[in-house]
């Protein structure tokens, strides 16, 4: 019976020992702890999905060493000449846009190329990065920092974005009108 209660001790405290030793120490960002800079990207002849995956990294914070999933940890980023970015193969006239008005027989329809020719193209962009977030309150609070404008200027030059350029990161990026 002694033997069996000291067996006992010790395998408890064994046990407790092990279990210090294994906990894992995972940080998550309070909301509080973030740092968010002001990051500005040229889409002038930059590929669209190319730009779509870099821009919803940079709005969820991916990039950063703190990232948490369930905390806001992204940047706000300011996108210009989004009238000039551009699509590879034949997705100007073939890639579609669909979405539905709400009434019976609603559903309408328009090309990529139509989007970037007419009143706001930088809807493509809006549209591919929303569908990169995640969905629900996180996804649209990530959203409200992406700043998309058609022309060279914006309103955001007090923040004093940091230009960032991605035609240097990957040679594919950027697609040059032969």
């Amino acid at each position: 019976m002694l033997m069996l209660c000291s067996y006992l001790e010790n395998r408890r405290s064994y046990l407790l020992y092990f279990e210090r030793l294994c906990i894992m120490k995972t940080y998550i960002a309070r909301p509080s702890e973030v740092n968010r800079k002001w990051l500005l990207i040229d889409a002038e002849n930059l590929v669209l999905g190319r730009l779509s995956v870099i821009l919803a990294n940079y709005v969820r914070g991916k990039h950063k060493p703190c990232f948490t999933p369930s905390t806001d940890c992204g940047d706000n980023v300011v996108v210009i000449n989004a009238d000039k970015v551009v699509l590879t193969g034949k997705k100007t006239d073939g890639k579609i846009h669909y979405w539905h008005t709400g009434y019976p027989g609603g559903i309408k329809e328009e090309t990529y190329g139509e989007i970037l020719k007419g009143k706001r193209p930088q809807k493509a962009i809006q549209l591919a990065v929303k569908r990169m977030v995640p969905k629900g309150p996180l996804g649209r609070e990530q959203l409200k920092k992406l700043h998309i404008y058609n022309g060279e200027d914006h309103p955001h030059t007090a923040q004093k974005p940091e230009l960032i350029d991605i035609s240097v990161m990957n040679k594919k990026n950027k697609r040059d009108d032969k």
